[in-house]
């Protein structure tokens, strides 16, 4: 019999693994590339080209999993999305070609979407407002944990076995999933909240959703957030380890350390955001993303004072993002609860879109060049702080209009454009 998740603590605990898949089946094979380059006797841009296709799938499924999962609900589009998971890994595993894992990367990368997306929608079926931003927060501590010990936990694997038993690992972590998943948990949307229409129908709502203000500048912040990390995540093994000539397993101190502010930021906006309120946090976070991105940049570009203050401006970006994307998740989220699903699909896609596209930036000028790293990641910061200014234009009420929900801490003052069902919310400009 399926038990009830109503606990925010094992609530979290079954959908903080679902929504970190994703994330586990990008870098979890990381190490494993030049072998699977070797094997399949593919090039390394061909091998390389795996983790895009799996960020395509990772982009599209969300989009195609959302709308579905305001219609028929969560549990049946995310055990779906698990079985093209397990099916996904089970056949990189066995792939005679690079060819055919290129294709079984794309599905896997499908399957993982459903998690990403059902998550966030979940979140924003049970809780809203700061109450959404606190959950988004306890969710961000769990999900960040995977990039920490996914590259560790596949040169492990690596180490007793071929890389293909890395994807035997992933098809049965998917399997495991799956169970806890149909066993533990409930369903959260209502039949009377579900969508009943057309196809058509669907595609307007989805335009109306792109097409709002608030959500588009706090999906786009979440979305450059995300951009930074990813140029993060690509760049710094190469400017750490051949610019300044950390070895291996000083380079995964460091991966640690700087991911370790990030959790630690993450768990600090959910206990202080019913106090502050996600917009003022955000706006923290914005300027601290901004400044540590452009602090780095100057850092690399001019050669002054060294790996040190490399590793400062690193923890200040991550630690930032820990108040960006919670936040900017929960203002974007927050105007849509009968298309949470929806809403949840095209926040997900500017979030990986961006991502792909900025993390093959910072290999541009070669592996031991670490400008282009500095340069896109203060683009994003840049980016972002200039995204949650957008917010500080203020727009009269629409008639008519529901009072606006709390997401503002009661110390803020002012008001701020939140788009339909928030027209005017207090604030820190």
């Amino acid at each position: 019999m399926r038990l009830a998740a109503s606990r925010p603590a094992r609530l979290l605990l079954i959908i903080g693994p679902l929504s970190g898949l994703g994330s586990l089946c990008v870098d979890m094979y990381l190490p494993a590339l030049p072998s699977i380059s070797r094997d399949l006797h593919a090039g390394t841009s061909a091998a390389q080209a795996s983790l895009t296709t799996c960020l395509v799938g990772l982009a599209l499924g969300q989009v195609l999993i959302g709308p579905v999962s305001d219609r028929l609900g969560r549990r049946r589009p995310l055990l779906f999305g698990l079985v093209a998971f397990i099916v996904a890994a089970a056949g990189c595993a066995v792939a005679p070609n690079i060819y055919v894992f290129l294709a079984f990367r794309f599905l896997q990368g499908l399957g993982g979407a459903a998690g990403i997306v059902v998550s966030r929608a979940i979140v924003r079926d049970r809780y809203e407002g700061p109450e959404a931003a606190r959950f988004y927060s306890m969710l961000m501590t769990v999900v960040g944990v995977g990039p920490l010990l996914a590259p560790q936990l596949g040169a492990a694997l690596l180490a007793l076995g071929s890389w293909r038993s890395l994807f035997a690992a992933l098809a049965v972590a998917g399997l495991v999933l799956m169970a806890v998943a149909y066993l533990f948990l409930p369903e959260t949307l209502a039949p009377a909240s579900r969508g009943t229409d057309t196809l058509d129908a669907t595609l307007r709502a989805m335009r109306s959703v792109i097409t709002d203000r608030a959500f588009l500048v706090n999906a786009l912040a979440c979305g450059i957030g995300f951009g930074a990390i990813f140029s993060y995540v690509s760049g710094a093994p190469f400017a750490l380890e051949n610019v300044f000539g950390l070895s291996p397993a000083l380079f995964g101190i460091a991966f640690g350390v700087n991911g370790g502010g990030l959790i630690i930021a993450s768990h600090l906006n959910g206990r202080l955001v019913g106090h502050l309120g996600p917009m003022r946090l955000f706006t923290y976070g914005a300027v601290g993303l901004a400044a540590g991105s452009v602090a780095l940049l100057v850092v690399i570009a001019t050669h002054a004072l060294g790996l040190f203050a490399v590793l400062a401006c690193m923890f200040l970006v991550l630690s930032s993002n820990g108040f960006v994307t919670p936040n900017a998740m929960a203002l974007a989220l927050n105007d849509f609860p009968q298309a949470a699903g929806s809403a949840s699909a095209l926040l997900g896609l500017l979030q990986f879109s961006i991502g792909a596209a900025a993390a093959p930036l910072v290999g541009v000028a070669g592996p031991r060049s670490d400008l282009p790293m500095g340069i896109a990641m203060a683009c994003c910061g840049v980016s972002a702080l200039t995204v949650r200014m957008l917010l500080v234009r203020r727009r009269p009420a629409r008639p008519g209009q529901p009072a606006a929900l709390p997401l503002a801490g009661p110390d803020d003052v002012g008001t701020e454009a939140a788009g339909p069902g928030c027209a005017t919310q207090p604030g820190t400009a």
